[in-house]
């Protein structure tokens, strides 16, 4: 996570056409107003090769690979984002929010079977390291209602079906319950938002989220460290009264 003093680095996670890029700049709006340089950013992707890795995973190129190479390309995307563009930004103070991270590797990989979790929990060690997110918010939604939506967002830009949203009615249901059992695991990072709600509501809710896990407790560590020391009085010494 990042250290006190440092910057603050949100992921939004959740399965096909939950809304994490349109409640992701609303946030970052939001923050900005109160004067946070924020930085958006995406996985796979958010820096030149990270980029490129992610055009050859999502039009379905590496799917013949099989799910154990297709973690290491996300890993290999994750470590260039890292090193280029998160990393940075929070060590000048910046607020990154990612449209997804390390759990989706996780919920994605996973929900294909392969590879096993313990080898995808050792990829993350490795990768991530102690870059991990202060806050995890995870937009939950029926998974026919998300790729309802999914469907309507690339009919309307003329797109095709990417690599993960074609996949079989099961492994949206696994998935979901996949990013569900994340945040179950580690409550004190992750926030479950539900994002069947209006988009407005859905904001809403993140806001208190961050505003609570993360705005306050900065006042509050701003608060301690401006002050000043307490004073030590001396206990009279009872011989000298």
């Amino acid at each position: 996570m990042s250290e006190a003093g440092s910057g603050r680095f949100i992921t939004l996670e959740g399965g096909e056409g939950v809304g994490k890029s349109t409640q992701m700049l609303r946030l970052a709006a939001r923050l900005q107003a109160r004067g946070i340089e924020v930085v958006t950013t995406r996985e796979p992707g958010g820096s030149p090769r990270a980029e490129a890795i992610r055009e050859a995973i999502l039009a379905g190129r590496t799917r013949d690979f099989g799910p154990m190479a297709e973690a290491l390309l996300f890993s290999a995307a994750r470590i260039d984002h890292l090193d280029k563009l998160i990393r940075p930004a929070l060590a000048r103070g910046a607020w990154v929010i990612c449209d997804r991270f390390s759990d989706s590797t996780t919920a994605y990989q996973g929900a294909s079977g392969e590879p096993e979790p313990e080898i995808l929990r050792a990829l993350e060690r490795i990768v991530v390291g102690d870059t991990r997110p202060d806050l995890t918010l995870i937009l939950d939604l029926p998974p026919e209602v998300g790729l309802a939506r999914a469907d309507a967002r690339r009919e309307a830009r003329g797109e095709t079906t990417d690599r993960f949203e074609g996949e079989a009615p099961a492994f949206h249901r696994d998935l979901r319950a996949r990013f569900l059992a994340i945040a179950a695991a580690e409550p004190g990072r992750c926030a479950v938002i539900a994002a069947d709600a209006p988009v407005d509501a859905v904001e809403e809710s993140i806001w208190r989220e961050v505003d609570a896990r993360l705005l306050s407790a900065s006042n509050k560590e701003a608060d301690a460290a401006s002050a000043p020391p307490e004073t030590l009085l001396e206990t009279p010494d009872p011989a000298s009264a």
